[in-house]
């Protein structure tokens, strides 16, 4: 018999995570490299929500809280969404996790049949595959390419659907491409989705502030009021508020499923943190003027990269929406040999290459669920995004 859950065998380590250990441990022995893997904002959380951490620890704000959050954060996340996106949800429809992706798998977890399909686009983030496999459920991806800008199309939703479907799991804007859906792209596919109401939407809606010119944010619930009933839209403080280690995420839906996803929590973590929770209190009802700075510093970096990215030899990258990330083809490259003697014949050797050569760390796109491309975050100075997007260059230029 064996000892390790068969479950597990079905599911694979984040190769995100695996790129960041590795530049670490490549800085460790003394290499100059440059991470662009890592799926974190360069800036600090602002003061004000520090301050409201440190207030809570000297007020003894540290025991347990109720499991999927406290009072006041479920209240504040109430009012974001009626604030930012018109939805009105009750404090007792909101689920507070510790981090977006509980509370993603706490909603795949409390939901899924052996059997269930859940549709997710490609690219995709490298963790919603996996979380419906462990489940229990059954990835259908639906592919996307780069002449549609990495979106999902009316018909192909349509066609994906079938009676099996439980869920579509709806990033934007994206990671990884950065592709975002405006309002008449998003009330397309809205439309569909209205046509069966055996289909559930999982918005996960966490770069929503990172954002740019003639892009504007909206979410399913708030583009057809009509699927609010079988939404369950997803959001957090990691990205806008640079918190990713503090791992608070929320998410408001229908009472049932919120119920159910606290009995999950309950019996697995419980509460998140108490004193993240009060720091998170503070980032959605604090001063939120910065988050429009930061969205601009981001955009200059967008430009930046795309422009010298699409001047390197073999590679074309598209300009994202939001997010702070980009996803070019490697079309170009494919079949070529490297400074190494080795065959670029597929991303993974690319980006394994690229960082023996020239030391800059990118995330291969089949982790992604669509080639040739590859990954790169550019939240980072803009000084080290001119440097590895130099070496880039330099790499594609030697390719033979």
């Amino acid at each position: 018999m064996a000892f390790l859950s068969d479950t597990l065998a079905r599911v694979k380590p984040s190769p995100t995570i695996a790129v960041s250990a590795k530049a670490r441990d490549l800085k460790a022995e003394g290499r100059d490299i440059i991470s662009l893997g890592a799926g974190e904002p360069d800036f600090d959380t602002p003061d004000n929500i520090k301050e409201a951490a440190i207030r809570a620890i000297r007020e003894g704000r540290t025991k347990y809280t109720n499991p999927d959050g406290i009072p006041e954060l479920k209240a504040a996340v109430a009012a974001k969404f009626k604030r930012e996106n018109g939805l009105d949800y009750a404090p007792e429809q909101v689920s507070v996790g510790t981090g977006g992706k509980q509370v993603l798998y706490n909603a795949l977890m409390a939901t899924l049949n052996p059997g269930d399909e859940v549709l997710i686009p490609a690219p995709y983030w490298v963790s919603y595959p996996d979380m419906v496999l462990l489940g229990g459920g059954t990835p259908k991806i639906i592919e996307t390419t780069l002449e549609s800008a990495f979106k999902v199309t009316p018909d192909a939703l349509e066609a994906a659907i079938g009676p099996k479907t439980k869920w579509l799991i709806f990033n934007s804007p994206s990671n990884p491409s950065g592709a975002g859906y405006g309002h008449d792209e998003l009330k397309a596919l809205t439309d569909v989705l209205l046509r069966h109401p055996h289909v559930w939407v999982m918005t996960d809606d966490m770069y929503e502030h990172i954002a740019y010119e003639g892009f504007d944010f909206v979410t399913p619930a708030q583009v057809e009021p009509g699927l609010i009933e079988r939404t369950l839209t997803v959001n957090g403080v990691s990205k806008a508020y640079a918190m990713t280690g503090w791992r608070i995420g929320y998410a408001a839906g229908p009472v049932e499923l919120i119920g159910a996803m606290r009995k999950i929590q309950s019996q697995s973590t419980s509460n998140p943190s108490s004193i993240s929770q009060w720091a998170a209190v503070e980032a959605l009802t604090g001063p939120q003027d910065f988050l429009k700075e930061r969205a601009t510093a981001f955009q200059r970096r967008r430009d930046l990269v795309v422009s010298m990215l699409n001047q390197a030899n073999g590679l074309t990258c598209p300009v994202p929406e939001g997010a702070f990330y980009v996803y070019p083809s490697i079309k170009g490259c494919i079949g070529k040999q490297a400074p190494s003697g080795r065959v670029i014949e597929n991303d993974e050797v690319f980006c394994t290459e690229l960082l023996e050569a020239e030391g800059v760390a990118a995330v291969f796109g089949a982790a992604f669920g669509t080639s040739p491309n590859f990954r790169v975050s550019y939240a980072t100075s803009d000084a080290a995004l001119e440097d590895a997007c130099q070496r880039i260059q330099r790499f594609c230029g030697a390719l033979r």
